[in-house]
């Protein structure tokens, strides 16, 4: 194992990193590290969460600075606040021992004349979210002129968050002969594209396999009855009584439902999502860093930029609609060589998107066994026999009342005593399970059963979100990143997105209802690839064709009446004497004829000493 002095890393940063609990360097950075220290080397590097990519690029980037040169030299984007602000520290917690050198972050939510004027002061790095940078620019109160480094940080994210143009209008005022830095958590086609289009002749450093989830995340999937989500959250959470996790939803409104029914049944729980202001963000994540939180219920977005390192659980409360999504989401627990499990709670509808993320974190889900009700109260009585072990207890301080204590409690014995003690947190557990029904996760019977009810690929939009049809698909190499840009240039404000599903020539996403109306005007005067955008609220829709069933209920009759006269020539068929009958056809409810014995209706009995009595006539040809 090489140390931080043979990849080259100069004495002032090495004194500051040891102080900062840095022994050896991490895979990432024994990589990245002397490549970069290198002259004109363009980089992509594939590495999840918690790997240690921001001392990575970070350590070479203040190595190169030259202090006594008051304007920006190196520029890192990354896609959220958080995380600007996470990298901003970590960078001035490096050059400690580096005077002078000044590391700004620009992102926002906080006052711009306060980064206008810190940037008149000079600074050496930005770290930036690509929104407030661009403001900056149009203001001309930043120049990228004398850039020689640009980072792209969780690039993968950045343009799945519809930033593609910002970052192309960014790099547009970047020198040619820049360095650029890419890091990623998967390769995508999104990232490829990218790559090929920013840097010239790059470096690809993977570390693990491409598009694979932390080696030390354990991968546990319940699919259950979408009614049973909740209470299969809850016994996970019992369970698991030492769980420190981030519960992952979809939307704002469901990380809010859910974050309140876990706070008002007791658990020490918060939310985290858009619609909170800075500051009740910046106090929820406080309280989780610190673990005066042990759930934190979150959306993608707001829980990036989160470095946490001793996470135990990541539950995913439903899949994300982008599957490379996961990878970021299971990549926060299993940290710095620890282990950490990524739970998926799902229904049926999203066994495939299952498939398709285990296609590419190359890892199979195990099937989780339902906690029973008396597995959870056992794990909760042991982990109040562990409380009490580990108890502190001060002796000087509870002198006082001790002799008043025992007096109180005299009557009883030393095994009353610890059942009592015992019981006062346990019963709450014995009495919520005790008439509770056992949670069937569902087997493959009721998936084919489920997969058979299921027609045309018709869905039903999340409460307060509105369905839409738009008429582009796989085909048009039209992806969610590509969506959300597509809705991100064209309306004004925040626009909440629901599912998205792209089929082959067309696709369906689901938006707030309030915006709906907005979003429809908005794309149906946009072009994509030069072919003109249709947007429509959808209908129950067929999923091959993309037309809606009450268009085809209206074409039948007309296709009804175009196609009788094609069925007359089946009128015209030969008659029944022609045909060889010589009786006439008796009525059809006259069936008690054929029990009598008339000989007229049996027919003489056939000479079974006929030869040839018994073969199967030769069908006739047909023309």
């Amino acid at each position: 194992m090489k140390t931080f002095e043979e990849l080259g890393v100069s004495p002032e940063i090495r004194r500051a990193i040891e102080e900062m609990g840095y022994a050896y360097p991490m895979p990432v950075q024994e990589e990245v590290i002397p490549y970069l220290l290198g002259e004109n080397n363009d980089v992509v590097a594939l590495a999840q969460t918690g790997t240690g990519k921001t001392a990575a690029f970070g350590l070479p980037l203040i190595q190169k600075i030259d202090v006594s040169k008051q304007y920006p030299q190196s520029l890192i984007l990354c896609p959220t606040r958080e995380l600007c602000l996470q990298i901003a520290g970590d960078l001035n917690d490096y050059s400690k021992y580096i005077d002078g050198l000044r590391v700004l972050p620009v992102y926002g939510g906080s006052s711009i004349e306060s980064q206008i004027k810190a940037l008149k002061r000079g600074v050496h790095i930005i770290v930036a979210t690509p929104g407030r940078l661009l403001d900056l620019m149009e203001r001309k109160t930043v120049s990228l002129a004398t850039i020689q480094n640009v980072v792209m940080d969780e690039a993968d994210e950045m343009l799945n968050m519809g930033f593609t143009d910002s970052i192309n209008a960014i790099l547009a005022d970047v020198p040619e002969e820049r360095n650029t830095l890419l890091f990623s958590a998967t390769m995508s086609p999104e990232i490829a594209r990218i790559s090929k289009n920013y840097l010239h002749d790059a470096k690809e450093i993977t570390i693990g396999r491409k598009n694979e989830g932390t080696a030390n995340v354990k991968h546990i999937v319940y699919v259950v009855h979408a009614k049973d989500k909740y209470e299969t959250l809850k016994r996970i959470v019992d369970y698991y009584p030492q769980i420190y996790g981030i519960i992952f939803c979809r939307t704002r409104k469901e990380t809010q439902e859910i974050a309140d029914k876990l706070m008002q049944e007791g658990y020490n729980a918060d939310s985290l999502h858009g619609e909170l202001s800075q500051a009740q963000r910046d106090a929820v994540m406080q309280k989780f860093r610190i673990r005066n939180l042990q759930l934190l219920v979150a959306t993608d977005v707001a829980a990036r930029g989160l470095d946490v390192d001793d996470l135990t659980h990541v539950i995913n409360y439903g899949l994300p609609d982008d599957t490379e999504s996961y990878t970021h989401r299971s990549g926060r627990t299993g940290r710095a060589g620890k282990t950490g499990t990524s739970i998926a709670i799902i229904n049926l509808r999203e066994k495939g998107k299952m498939r398709e993320i285990e296609r590419i974190i190359a890892k199979k889900f195990e099937t989780g066994v339902m906690p029973t009700a008396k597995q959870i109260c056992e794990k909760q009585l042991m982990k109040v026999i562990d409380d009490l072990e580990k108890v502190k207890v001060n002796e000087e301080e509870i002198a006082d009342f001790m002799p008043d204590v025992c007096r109180k409690l005299d009557w009883l014995s030393k095994e009353d005593l610890i059942k009592r003690m015992v019981s006062h947190e346990f019963n709450r557990f014995v009495e919520y399970y005790r008439d509770r029904e056992e949670i069937e996760t569902v087997g493959t019977n009721e998936e084919k059963k489920a997969g058979k009810g299921k027609k045309n690929g018709s869905r039903k939009a999340e409460a307060g979100f509105m369905r839409l049809f738009i008429n582009v698909g796989k085909t048009d190499n039209f992806f969610p990143t590509d969506l959300i840009g597509l809705i991100n240039s064209n309306t004004k404000g925040r626009v909440d997105l629901g599912r998205i599903d792209l089929m082959r020539n067309f696709s369906f996403f689901e938006v707030d209802e309030a915006e709906a109306d907005k979003v429809i005007k908005a794309l149906n005067r946009t072009r994509w690839n030069g072919r003109k955008i249709s947007v429509e609220p959808a209908g129950e829709a067929d999923e091959n064709t993309g037309r809606k069933k009450a268009e085809r209920k209206t074409e039948k009759p007309e296709r009804k009446k175009a196609e009788k006269p094609a069925k007359e020539p089946r009128r015209a068929k030969p008659s029944r004497e022609e045909r060889g009958y010589t009786k006439p056809r008796g009525r059809k409810d006259d069936w008690k004829q054929f029990f009598q014995h008339d000989n007229d209706l049996r027919g003489p009995e056939p000479d079974f000493d006929e030869e040839g009595w018994a073969k199967p006539s030769k069908k006739k040809n047909k023309k």
